[in-house]
Parts: C-alpha cells; structure tokens; sequence
C-alpha cells in the first residue's frame, strides 16, 4: 500500500474528502509535496504558523531545549526554565490584571479550563456564548459552540448554556448576577471574520463588570498579531478576566493558554486541591517553540504585526472580481465570500490545483478562508490573489460552457 492508502485505512477520518497532500517539507510561506510541488501556505494551518512554517529560531529553541530536557513532572509541580520564561514574556506584553497563565496542549483545553475557572471563582453555573462561535470540540467547548447541528450530535453536553446572537444589545441585556462567564470571540473566526463593533464590546465589558460576571476573550486564532495588533482587544480599549490563546501561541507546535489576574487563577489551588490537572500542558519544549516565536514577532514587530493591517488592505486591492460579494476582514484574517459553498469549494480546489492552499469556514462554507503567516510579503500576496481570481473565472467560464 502506498501512503495515501495507509492514511485513509489507519488513520481516523474527520471527512469522506480529504485533501489529502502527502507533505514532504514546510518553511516559510510555503509547502512541498512528494513531487516537488510549491505550494504557497494561505492559512497558515488555520492561523498557526504565524512565523512561517519552520522558523529557524523556533527550529533551534526546539532542538536546544530537546538535548536538555523533555517532559519531567506534571504540571506546576517542578520550576521549569521554558515556562517561566515564556510566561514572563507573555505577561509582560498583557495589561496589568493578566498577569497568571496556565499552559494547556490546545485551545480547546484552554477554553474547558476558563469554564472551569468561572464557575469556580463567581460560585455561578450559567455560562453566556454566542451563535456561530467556535471554541473547540471537546464536550465543553462543544457546549459553548454556536451551531446546533454540530452540538445535537453530541448531547446531553453542558447543562445552563444560553446561546445568544453576537454583537447584538439584546445579548447584552441577558447578562446577569446568576452568569458566572461570557465567552466571546474577539474576532469571529468561522462565521467568516466578523468584527463587531467597538462600542458592543464595551458595553460587553462594562455588563460583566456590573454584574461580577467573567468576560473570556477567545482570541485562539485572531490573538498574536493577526489583526494588526498583537492582541485584537487592544483595538477595543478593553480588557478581559481570562484570555484565551492557542495555535499561534507554540510556534507551529501544539499550545494554549488561559491567562487571568492571580487572584482568580488561584481559586483552581484548593477546595479542592490541584482543581484543574494536566500532564503535559506547558511541556518545555512546546514554551521553548511559544517562546522563540514569540520573540520573532517582538522583534520585527513593525513588519509581522504592524504590518498586518496594510498586507491586508493589499488583498482587498487585488481581489476584485464581479463574483466575489464581500470581502471581510481584519488585518490578514479574512473571508471572501462567494455565492455558495459549491462554487466556493470549486474555486478552492482550482487554486490548490494552481499551488495556493485556501480553505473554507465551518459556519460559513461559501466563504474563502485567507489568513496567511504573517511572514507574507507584496509580491506573494499579489500572486496568490492572481491564482485566486484565475480560480474564480475557471469556475465561472466551465459553468457557461
């Protein structure tokens, strides 16, 4: 059997149609398949490799961490250099009040741990989300996702969950001294990049805090400069109880992070003890990768996160076209949204057939997904939007045919 065949025989599936590249090499911007392919990355695997796949730092903080050490102990038991230099770090880019981090394995388990962390800091059961979010597929995320076909599949999940429509007043008006947190996305990733406006994030901001409710910030996938400042509540003026962070936050290495004033995350310490464990969250040689990456971002702060608001507005330049009805964005995450999945799904296929690889949004299938590594200069972003719209007119000139 050749290894395609092995993939789908031993292998657990997620679709009847996967993509299905056999990948061979991954740096910078770009992939390579068994047959020498270029394949320019952009998503970035869906917002991780916000350095470019393979950045040198993080490949040599990866290997000098390796020869030191790798996993010891559990969680929180044993000093470990890694994690507390990445955590300083991270703290000190964060206002005042997120000041305590606990590393998870991923996003999700970020997110089960700021639901755990709620309830038992405000003593409340009733947990605030909203339609067409996504915080991950574990039971309690999937509790909190915003898409009833996905969490039906699934039930009975967690009990106490309201559902509410984003950027809306009315969701404002729910929040009340029985809701222990709001888990809101900053930024909406997979309902196709909606940004909301400033002014309902404020007055999000200011309910929780009449209420003594917990605001969560999700910003798994728009968090590390994505959007054009490294954090896009920044761009708020806001500030969360509990910050969610995840796949750029290792590197291209598996990580996430629930970060909290100390006061709250020390309520995980007793009653009872040791009241939310892991085993490897916060591996050493995952904060070595998080770490390194990090730095990167600092130190060409100007062209990776600064920058990402003008490579963005690059994109909307390019990309005009009668079939495309809108584009939405901010900084480089954006959807570009055709006139249906099918056609979306078309245009995909045409461009990874072309060497751009492009996706589609969960809860906004007929949205192409761009969101490059934040590496991406002029020239790629021109020649990706050219295979984009040759893309959109091979589907549409076969359609007529």
């Amino acid at each position: 059997m050749n290894n395609r065949q092995l993939f789908l025989r031993h292998l657990a599936q997620l679709s009847d149609a996967p993509l299905a590249l056999e990948i061979v090499k991954a740096s910078g911007m770009y992939m390579w398949d068994t047959e020498g392919k270029k394949i320019m990355d952009l998503i970035a695997g869906i917002s991780v490799c916000n350095v470019g796949h393979s950045h040198p730092a993080v490949v040599q903080a990866i290997r000098e961490q390796a020869e030191q050490y790798m996993h010891l102990l559990v969680y929180g038991e044993i000093i470990q250099t890694p994690q507390v230099a990445f955590a300083t770090l991270l703290t000190e880019q964060l206002p005042a009040s997120l000041n305590s981090v606990y590393f998870t394995n991923s996003g999700a388990e970020a997110v089960e741990g700021a639901m755990k962390l709620a309830k038992r800091y405000t003593g409340r059961t009733e947990i605030i989300a909203f339609e067409k979010s996504y915080h991950g597929s574990t039971q309690g995320a999937m509790s909190i996702m915003g898409d009833e076909s996905w969490r039906n599949a699934y039930r009975p999940l967690l009990p106490d969950i309201q559902h509410l429509t984003y950027n809306t007043w009315e969701a404002i008006d729910r929040i009340t001294e029985r809701t222990a947190c709001v888990v809101a996305e900053t930024v909406q990733a997979e309902a196709g990049v909606y940004v909301p406006q400033k002014e309902w994030l404020q007055a999000l901001r200011k309910k929780c805090s009449e209420t003594g409710t917990l605001l969560v910030l999700d910003e798994i996938q728009c968090g590390l400069g994505r959007n054009g400042t490294l954090w896009a509540f920044e761009q708020s003026g806001i500030v969360p109880d509990i910050l969610l962070l995840g796949k750029a936050l290792g590197g291209g290495m598996p990580m996430g992070a629930f970060i909290a004033d100390r006061e709250i995350m020390w309520s995980l310490t007793n009653r009872p003890v040791l009241g939310h464990m892991t085993t490897f969250g916060g591996h050493p040689v995952m904060c070595a990768a998080g770490l390194a990456g990090l730095r990167v971002l600092l130190e060409q702060r100007e062209e990776l996160v600064d920058g990402a608001k003008a490579k963005g507005e690059l994109f909307h330049r390019y990309l005009k076209h009668p079939a495309i009805k809108e584009i939405r964005s901010l900084g480089l995450m954006m959807a570009v949204e055709m006139e249906s999945f099918e056609v979306n799904k078309k245009v995909i296929d045409r461009c990874i057939e072309k060497g751009v690889l492009t996706d589609w949004f969960l809860f906004a299938p007929q949205c192409l997904r761009i969101a490059p590594p934040l590496i991406i200069n002029e020239e790629e972003i021109k020649q990706a939007c050219d295979i984009i719209l040759e893309a959109i007119d091979a589907v549409y000139n076969k359609a007529s045919v």
